[in-house]
């Protein structure tokens, strides 16, 4: 798979190079799910990512990235385009790239947390997790505001 994909002016890329980080930034750290969150810890996680970028000609206008071993799991995360460019089925192409990326294929799990987002993944085969009791986790939901 070549690094970017065209379709009715938008392009999706894995190149951290274009990455626009007062973009991501901007929008993650007034989201829900990770407000207050540091440009360097943006930065950093993305160097630990597998990133997809939206661009409408140069400028970034969504993002999503993936935490993997690349063999049997990962985990989808920071999901957005931006409220001027959404209603025109960007999020559906997004995660449809990223569901059919080579080095993301014949993965055992794939998971992701949301609020409200439900009805687009699960077009593409997320479902509510069987066995939610199963699933531990150590949550820092004020993390961010806590290191100021």
């Amino acid at each position: 798979m070549s690094n970017a994909l065209q379709i009715d002016g938008y392009e999706i890329s894995t190149e951290h190079s274009r990455l626009q980080f007062d973009v991501i930034h901007g929008f993650l750290t007034a989201s829900y799910w990770s407000a207050g969150i540091p440009m360097d810890t943006v930065k950093r996680a993305a160097e630990n990512s597998l990133c997809f970028g939206i661009y409408k000609k140069e400028t970034q206008v969504g993002y999503a990235r993936i935490i993997s071993d690349y063999a049997t799991f990962a985990y989808l995360a920071d999901v957005f385009v931006l409220e001027s460019e959404r209603g025109k089925g960007l999020s559906k192409w997004l995660v449809e790239t990223i569901r059919n990326h080579p080095d993301l294929q014949r993965l055992r799990r794939w998971m992701l947390i949301t609020r409200d987002a439900h009805t687009l993944y699960e077009k593409f085969g997320f479902e509510i997790a069987q066995n939610p009791e199963n699933i531990m986790q150590i949550a820092r939901p004020n993390i961010y505001s806590e290191l100021n």
